[in-house]
């Protein structure tokens, strides 16, 4: 610990107070007198590292709970969060990751038993518009994407990226040339897809239309292969979760939905065609197909019939047999419909 405070220790809040006013002097000050900004950005990195020490503990030390409430509660008093976000750029990638690991500590953090960055982010919603559009700056991609997947941990916040026109632009994000900003995009939109239930219903039910004919055609019938792999088990654990099942009865009454799985079950990958099964399972087990279904499923049963007496999978997996049992059965019980 000697010599980590030439003067006397400062304070958690000091740090922050510090910090903020070193972010202020780094969005503002144009580039003059090089070797001053220089010291000022080293100086502004190292109170970015000491904040991290302080959530995150170090080597010597675990973090201390009342220093995280003081420096939790400094951050949020003013605009640091917002200040730290749009600086990003202007830092070292060490001090970047530093900073994301910062602000993914905060949203966790309490004080009084109060999650008290989600009212922050209330009142300062439009910073996920930033953090979005980071996608499209491969690189702050990486950082910001972070940064945005814990925020949307507060239901009010993911509500806003939902309901947002942001939205439909993860579909092109996840299928960016960079591999590793669209597997981060991709992580995000699972998160915003999965994680509060109520919330994704009621998007879901509210954007069925718009929504899954964008999944069906960038996503299910990309010609990138990790996108449909990705894809079509994100569908199974939507559509699986009792929580939209009323998103689940409408995409397995469409006939070309069905195709589009159909099509996933014959292809090469395996791992692909298991997750489309877990899918395609449900289309056999809806009691009320429609007609359109039914002759789909009747005008294939040899084929499907041949393709499940060939489906196996590398493990033992008692309910997969179960399953792949019983949609034997569904399609081979059926009767064609009468359309009239």
């Amino acid at each position: 610990m000697k010599g980590l405070f030439k003067s006397k220790p400062r304070t958690p809040a000091d740090v922050v107070r510090q910090t903020r006013d070193l972010l202020i002097y780094a969005q503002r000050t144009p580039d003059s007198r090089e070797s001053k900004r220089e010291e000022k950005m080293s100086e502004l990195c190292k109170n970015i590292r000491e904040m991290k020490s302080i959530l995150y503990g170090n080597s010597e030390s675990e973090p201390v709970s009342e220093a995280c409430a003081q420096l939790t509660q400094e951050f949020f008093k003013e605009n640091t969060l917002r200040l730290l976000i749009m600086c990003l750029p202007k830092l070292n990638l060490e001090a970047r990751k530093d900073a994301t690991q910062v602000v993914a500590n905060l949203q966790r953090q309490q004080v009084q038993s109060k999650l008290i960055a989600s009212d922050y982010l209330e009142a300062n919603i439009d910073l996920m518009d930033i953090l979005i559009q980071g996608y499209g700056n491969t690189d702050m991609a990486l950082h910001y994407g972070a940064m945005l997947r814990e925020c949307i941990r507060h239901q009010t916040v993911a509500r806003y990226v939902l309901e947002s026109e942001h939205m439909k632009k993860f579909f092109d994000y996840i299928q960016l040339p960079n591999f590793d900003i669209a597997a981060d995009a991709a992580a995000t939109f699972k998160e915003l897809l999965t994680r509060h239930k109520s919330t994704v219903a009621e998007f879901l039910s509210k954007n069925y239309d718009w929504f899954f004919a964008e999944y069906n055609s960038k996503l299910l019938e990309s010609s990138n292969y990790i996108t449909r792999r990705q894809a079509v088990k994100l569908l199974g654990d939507i559509l699986l979760d009792r929580s939209n099942s009323a998103v689940m009865t409408r995409y397995v009454s469409s006939r070309d939905n069905l195709r589009i799985l159909m099509n996933l079950l014959r292809e090469s990958s395996k791992s692909i065609q298991i997750e489309a099964f877990h899918v395609f399972k449900l289309f056999a087990a809806n009691q009320n197909k429609p007609a359109d279904i039914v002759s789909i499923l009747v005008a294939n049963r040899s084929k499907l019939l041949r393709l499940f007496a060939d489906f196996k999978i590398d493990k033992e997996d008692e309910q997969f047999e179960a399953d792949k049992a019983q949609v034997v059965r569904e399609i081979a019980a059926l009767e064609p419909k009468d359309h009239s």
